[in-house]
C-alpha cells in the first residue's frame, strides 16, 4: 500500500498555522509529512516563508509522523551547516527524518550575493556539497577546497545512523544523475507518464532506496472554486520553464506567469471538485513506482482539504492503490 504524506508550505502559510496543521494531518491519518525549504514565496499572494529547520523541531517533536524537506546546500547553507542541521534533527528524531537535496533557485539563494551558477556547475556543486555532508555524517574531520571550502570541519552532535540523503529532481536525465549518490528520489508533478520516466530514469541508473512524487491539488467544491485557489495561489507553474531556476523576487515570477493560461495551470496542479477523480489519478501516479505520494493543497486554508482526507480520500486512494 503506498505511503500518503502531506506537503507542508512554508510559502503560503504562516509556520503556527503550519504547525497546526501537520497535527491534524496525522489526525485524519496521513503516514507521514515533508516541507518546502525557502527564503521567499512564489508570489505575492502567497506572502510567507518560514525558516524550515525551527518549524521541523516543532513538528516532530509534536507528532509522531516522519518528516523530509528539499533543501539546497552549497549557496544560501554552507553545507558543514547543513549537515549539522540534518544530524541534530536526526539524533533527536532516529529514524523519522530526511533531507533531499537539490541544486536551489535563485529565488532563494541569490540573496548571499555570489554568483548563480548554471545548471551543471550547481549539479557539481550539489554533488561536492552532498558527499562533504555524507562524511560529516559519518563524523569525521573534513577538508574541502572545491565549489566552496571547508576547513577542519567536523560535527560533534551525530545520530547512531545518519538521516538518508535523497536527491530531488524535476527530470529524468537529473534523476539518472543522482542515482550515483543519493538515498532515494523525490519529484514533483501529477502525469503519470512524466513521473514514471523520472523515475524509472532513476532505478534504471541504479538508484536505490525510496522513490516519492509531490502532488499540488486543488481540490474544492467547484470547478470553479478548485481553479481560482490555483490561479491565486499557483500561478507561477504558469511561468516559462527555462525561467523557473533563474528568477530572483516573487514580483518577476508574478509578472512572467500567465493565470490566464488554463492549460498550463493544470498541468503544474490537479485541479478538481470530484474525490474520485484526485483519488484515482493520485493511485495512477502510485502505479508508475512511487513509493510515496506527498499530497499538497495549494490553498492557504487547508480546513476543508484535510477534513475531506479524513472522511474518505485517503482511504480511496490506498483502495486503489
Amino acid at each position: 500500500m503506498v505511503f500518503l504524506g502531506y506537503h507542508a508550505s512554508h510559502e503560503q502559510i504562516p509556520p503556527s498555522q503550519l504547525l497546526a496543521d501537520v497535527q491534524e494531518a496525522e489526525r485524519v491519518g496521513f503516514d507521514g509529512a515533508m516541507c518546502s525549504d525557502h527564503l521567499a514565496p512564489w508570489g505575492l499572494a502567497q506572502g510567507e516563508s518560514g525558516y524550515s529547520w525551527s518549524w521541523l523541531g516543532a513538528a516532530l517533536a509534536t507528532t509522531s509522523l516522519p518528516f523530509g524537506t528539499v533543501t539546497a546546500p552549497g549557496q544560501r547553507y554552507h553545507p558543514v551547516i547543513a549537515a549539522q542541521a540534518i544530524a541534530t534533527l536526526g539524533e533527536m528524531f532516529p529514524g523519522r527524518f530526511w533531507p533531499a537535496l537539490g541544486s536551489g533557485e535563485a529565488l532563494n539563494e541569490h540573496v548571499t550575493g555570489d554568483a548563480w551558477p548554471p545548471k551543471g556547475e550547481r549539479q557539481e556543486r550539489l554533488l561536492q556539497s552532498a558527499t562533504v555532508i555524507r562524511r560529516l555524517l559519518a563524523g569525521e574531520r573534513v577538508d574541502h577546497d572545491g565549489m566552496f571550502q571547508a576547513h577542519d570541519a567536523r560535527v560533534w552532535s551525530r545520530p547512531s545512523q545518519a538521516p538518508p540523503l535523497r536527491a530531488a529532481a524535476a527530470s529524468a536525465p537529473t534523476a539518472a544523475w543522482a542515482a550515483s549518490w543519493a538515498d532515494g528520489l523525490i519529484t514533483v508533478g501529477h502525469d503519470p507518464d512524466a513521473v514514471g520516466g523520472i523515475l524509472a530514469a532513476y532505478r534504471d541508473a541504479g538508484g536505490t532506496g525510496p522513490c516519492a512524487v509531490q502532488v499540488h491539488v486543488s481540490l474544492a467544491g467547484s470547478e470553479t472554486e478548485a481553479l481560482r485557489i490555483a490561479t491565486d495561489q499557483w500561478r507561477h507553474s504558469t511561468a516559462p520553464a527555462e525561467l523557473m531556476w533563474d528568477i530572483m523576487q516573487p514580483e518577476e515570477f508574478d509578472r512572467v506567469s500567465d493565470p490566464d493560461d488554463v492549460d498550463a495551470l493544470r498541468r503544474g496542479v490537479l485541479v478538481s471538485a470530484d474525490e474520485s477523480e484526485v483519488a484515482q489519478r493520485v493511485a495512477a501516479l502510485a502505479a508508475t513506482g512511487a513509493d510515496e505520494v506527498f499530497l499538497h493543497h495549494v490553498g492557504k486554508d487547508q480546513s476543508d482539504f484535510l477534513a475531506r482526507c479524513g472522511e474518505g480520500l485517503l482511504a480511496a486512494i490506498r483502495g486503489l492503490s
